[in-house]
């Protein structure tokens, strides 16, 4: 890794933040028109970039001013070479695009911060398919076959590591952490689960990341959840369950509606920030590994902040 005070894997002492909801602030909060919620193809304009330079900024900035490490995703959840199809490129060129995404975010480190050591480049790998849904899934073999040109891209640009986000069933992100390891790149694993607090698939949290570090040989550096309230999974966790040691991010959704009211929502719901960050102070307390933390759908800097004032007093140290 390039940085050294700021790690990866993160120690037990050491925070770093993210980003929040990247597509759904570019789309409700900002108008933009991203045909399948694809972000990437705004790396192919000067404006696409300023948009995406405008949005990270305020948090490269918080988490320079809160002394912290920042975890810097790239534009890269729709950039496989289904969603690609989708939109018309061609998978030489989706390729392309996730080396450009790395370099982009690399310039992007240079420019914002005095201290680019405290910033990790991840190269964002999302579902084959729906992220809210697990109705076409792949063995962990194909699965395997399928992302390995995603991460070989981003091994060539020069990712510090790599996340798999939004995953809803085991085997996809069995073969994205086998895929990984084969190229030698760390990886994380990020599960999404229903109001219920289990994936869309139907297994438990517990299994999922159980199965993925049994058939992996502990492969994922850690894992996160994403993409949903923190009241749909908070009663799962506890600190005395072993796998639970596993889960080191968090990444939640504003809203506390589920994915398939998301899914139907014309209009954003962000929640309650302030509440936001109570949620995650009280997880930090029980699971004091919780050191990667963000948001998703609907959370933007104003969450973060929360978030911070939360549980990152402005010493840098965690609460």
């Amino acid at each position: 890794m390039r940085g050294r005070r700021f790690a990866f894997p993160p120690s037990d002492d050491a925070i770093f933040l993210t980003d929040g909801g990247l597509e759904t602030t570019l789309v409700f909060a900002e108008g933009l028109d991203l045909p399948c919620f694809a972000a990437f193809p705004l790396l192919g304009s000067e404006e696409g970039r300023d948009r995406l330079e405008r949005y990270f900024e305020p948090y490269i900035r918080t988490a320079m001013d809160r002394d912290v490490g920042f975890i810097l995703d790239t534009p890269t959840w729709r950039a496989n070479a289904d969603w690609g199809a989708k939109l018309n490129v061609l998978p030489d060129e989706v390729a392309e695009v996730n080396r450009e995404a790395v370099r982009w975010a690399a310039s992007l480190r240079e420019r914002l911060s005095d201290e680019p050591d405290r910033i990790l480049i991840n190269g964002v790998v999302g579902p084959r398919g729906d992220g809210y849904r697990a109705d076409a899934r792949m063995t962990a073999e194909a699965a395997q076959a399928y992302h390995a040109p995603q991460l070989e891209a981003f091994r060539e640009a020069g990712a510090d590591l790599v996340s798999a986000i939004t995953m809803n069933y085991a085997e996809e992100a069995i073969g994205i952490a086998r895929a990984a390891e084969a190229l030698g790149m760390p990886v994380v694993i990020s599960f999404t689960v229903e109001t219920d607090g289990r994936l869309a698939s139907g297994e438990t949290l517990r299994s999922a990341i159980e199965r993925t570090d049994r058939e992996t040989g502990d492969a994922p550096a850690y894992y996160m959840i994403n993409c949903a309230h923190p009241t749909h999974f908070e009663g799962i966790l506890s600190e005395r369950d072993e796998w639970t040691r596993r889960v080191r991010g968090l990444r939640a959704n504003a809203s506390v509606k589920s994915h398939a009211e998301l899914d139907e929502s014309t209009e954003l719901d962000s929640g309650d920030p302030v509440d936001i960050g109570r949620h995650y102070r009280a997880l930090r307390q029980r699971l004091p590994r919780l050191s990667v933390l963000g948001g998703c759908c609907g959370t933007d800097h104003r969450h973060i902040a929360a978030i911070c004032e939360a549980c990152i007093p402005s010493s840098g140290r965690p609460a």
